[in-house]
């Protein structure tokens, strides 16, 4: 994704820049440290995401977005925690409160990917029935040292493991520094359903449901908790 940081304080651009560097999905487009300077730009060229400042001379990052017709993903980036109800009304993906640590910043990153997939993949003609379009779909996670994509298709289900998460596929898992929740709040729900307080799964690979307990087409067996019963009619759409 093409990206344009727009913030009026160099340290800012700095630390997003670093981060950058360790997520290949994202790429430079320009530098703006003017909301004034950012709309001449998108008046130039189309970027993907914007890393967007809130509280700038002249235009604020907000009324900046309220000027755009056409409104690219943004990932507001403040020090201020109070613009936040605002921001999610004009449809931002993600508000990163300053300073923000990397594993924040790319949850934020993975989930304007994913976004960003699912959009393009709506424009694209109707893929056949054995390949569907939300199988292009993909995520990167960090495991040991490293920033790991998988394909949204390959992942069977999702298990808590104290501050981490154990993402599985057919036979095997990556740990992941992460907590359940953000992925629930990441990968799309008409695929990934939430079916206890440790388990997401992948209902693509469930093999059948007996009682309170979820049967995938791996073989493996997990809980259905009492909390998430509501969720077996989700299978029947």
């Amino acid at each position: 994704m093409r990206c344009l940081i727009v913030d009026d304080e160099p340290l800012a651009h700095e630390v997003i820049l670093k981060y950058m560097e360790d997520i290949p999905f994202l790429e430079l487009a320009g530098q703006c440290y003017l909301a004034t300077e950012a709309l001449a730009f998108l008046n130039r060229q189309q970027v993907d995401l914007i890393f967007l400042d809130i509280r700038m001379p002249k235009l604020t990052g907000l009324e900046l977005l309220r000027t755009l017709p056409q409104k690219p993903l943004v990932i507001i980036t403040s020090a201020y925690e109070e613009h936040a109800l605002e921001s999610f009304e004009l449809e931002v993906c993600d508000y990163l409160l300053k300073p923000f640590r990397f594993d924040r910043f790319l949850k934020a990153a993975n989930r304007a990917l994913s976004l960003h997939t699912l959009k393009h993949s709506s424009t694209l003609p109707a893929a056949p029935a054995s390949a569907p379009a939300a199988d292009a779909a993909q995520i990167y996670i960090k495991s040991d040292k490293k920033l790991v994509q998988l394909a949204l298709n390959e992942i069977y289900y999702l298990e808590s493991l104290g501050n981490y998460v154990k993402v599985w596929n057919e036979q095997k898992f990556l740990l992941t520094p992460r907590t359940l929740t953000s992925f629930e709040e990441q990968l799309p729900a008409e695929i990934f359903l939430r079916i206890h307080k440790s388990f997401i799964i992948n209902k693509r690979f469930v093999n059948y449901i007996d009682g309170n307990m979820i049967r995938l087409k791996n073989g493996k067996e997990l809980p259905l908790g009492k909390s998430y019963r509501h969720v077996v009619k989700l299978f029947q759409q």
